[in-house]
């Protein structure tokens, strides 16, 4: 199993996962067209072009999927429980077709379960950055995850 159990997490640590991906416009496309969201920034060139970025630009929540999926191969494949919760989303730079993002992820608080012996909840800080270095999404995410078998 990859990921990691809830005692092996600490508190400030860093991941930089190696993992990059260039987006696509079949990205976002597809990803518009499979949460229904017609918002013509995404879909529509010659309506984009008229706005302050001159072109499409990627749907944020695809753009903020992707970080996190990123971690989920170096930090909970197969020892995450369920997400509890998001706070904190942020977008502070459009994303582009031919971007490509990296990730980081730090891990920010955990404490034990108290309704589920069995598990512990970490507080995630998620990090997405594009080729030049801006920040193009963040959150923090909160995790039920589980301990260590017995």
């Amino acid at each position: 199993m990859a990921g990691l159990y809830f005692e092996e997490f600490e508190i400030g640590q860093v991941f930089r996962h190696d993992l990059t991906r260039t987006v696509t416009e079949m990205d976002n496309v597809m990803f518009c067209a499979l949460t229904h969201n017609p918002q013509p920034l995404h879909l529509d060139e010659e309506f984009s072009k008229e706005t302050e970025f001159g072109q499409r630009i990627v749907n944020s929540l695809f753009t903020l999927g992707l970080v996190i999926g990123v971690s989920v191969n170096d930090t909970t494949l197969g020892t995450t429980i369920g997400n509890l919760g998001m706070t904190d989303c942020a977008f502070r730079n459009p994303v582009f077709h031919g971007d490509t993002i990296r990730s980081e992820t730090k891990i920010l608080e955990k404490r034990e379960s108290k309704s589920r012996p069995n598990a512990g909840i970490v507080t995630f800080e998620h990090r997405g950055v594009n080729q030049r270095g801006q920040e193009v999404a963040y959150c923090k995410r909160q995790g039920l995850m589980k301990k260590r078998p017995a």
